[in-house]
């Protein structure tokens, strides 16, 4: 699956909150969008899978305008999991999981569909919730039975919004690995947003990072997470260290001395970045390349 967006925007009345997009991205490969709160990553991702309409320019699915897709075709092509979904179902969480094979099975359950749910739920690690009712669990449960729903779909693109939140670390680590390992298994294009910079760079094949309303940089996490992007994206000044081959942030205040690894040692040192890097058109091609 290949997703082009050709000097795609979108605006309210009074408001351009995406501007002049251009992007190619394909999969399969895990993807990220970074960037701060309100700079349009959710925008981005809803006009992608129609529940927006651009107020300029296109949205390409293999090479077909989205707004040519019914509301079924693109439930197939597409999977979407939107950010703490606040839904509640009266039902179990293998129904609630179930609710994501309707574009294939309709309203008749196959076996096939139970063994995708039952499976999916096994891969997620909940499987032992499967009989719960999804009104009695926790937020950090929810999230990933939504995200459950959003795979069994099977779909080729898999559209994530902050698909960790509301988890503890060990599973932000593990879901994280889980989508990246699942791109190349299932052999689909999973994008997601996220504002943890370190697990996106240590799990992402490519990152966009998103500012003021257009796509500031794009391309490999060593490419992307710079102490002069982050500089400028975020307003705030960082290290970057390497680990492993995938840049890994130290957040410095800018009125906080640098530490040194060893926690009994006293604090020397400040560090000043800056600089830009702007780009006019991004393409993210397939990747085969692997990080731990």
């Amino acid at each position: 699956m290949e997703i082009d967006a050709n000097n795609m925007s979108f605006g309210y009345t009074d408001m351009d909150v995406l501007k002049s997009i251009n992007l190619n991205i394909d999969g399969p490969q895990l993807v990220s969008i970074l960037g701060p709160n309100g700079v349009g990553k959710s925008t981005l991702i809803h006009c992608i899978n129609k529940i927006l309409s651009p107020s300029g320019g296109t949205v390409l699915l293999d090479s077909k305008d989205v707004n040519e897709y019914t509301l079924k075709e693109m439930a197939k092509k597409v999977g979407y999991v939107p950010y703490s979904s606040s839904d509640t179902f009266p039902l179990t969480v293998v129904d609630t999981v179930l609710l994501g094979r309707h574009p294939h099975a309709g309203w008749k359950t196959s076996e096939e569909d139970l063994e995708i749910v039952y499976d999916t739920l096994k891969k997620m690690g909940i499987e032992d919730l499967a009989m719960r009712s999804f009104n009695e669990l926790s937020a950090g449960q929810h999230q990933r039975v939504m995200l459950a729903r959003g795979l069994v779909q099977r779909p080729q693109v898999l559209l994530l919004d902050e698909p960790t939140s509301n988890l503890d670390i060990k599973h932000q680590l593990g879901i994280s690995k889980m989508l990246r390992d699942l791109s190349r298994q299932e052999n689909i294009l999973v994008i997601m947003i996220s504002h943890d910079i370190n697990i996106a760079s240590k799990y992402s094949d490519n990152i966009i990072l998103m500012h003021d309303g257009g796509i500031y940089a794009v391309g490999k996490p060593k490419d992307v997470i710079t102490e002069e992007n982050i500089f400028t994206v975020y307003g705030v000044k960082c290290s970057i260290i390497d680990d492993k081959g995938c840049p890994h942030l130290i957040m410095r205040d800018e009125d906080s001395d640098v530490c040194e690894p060893d926690p009994d040692s006293s604090c020397e040192g400040r560090s000043h970045y800056g600089g830009a890097v702007n780009t006019t058109h991004n393409n993210l091609g397939q990747t085969s390349e692997m990080k731990e």
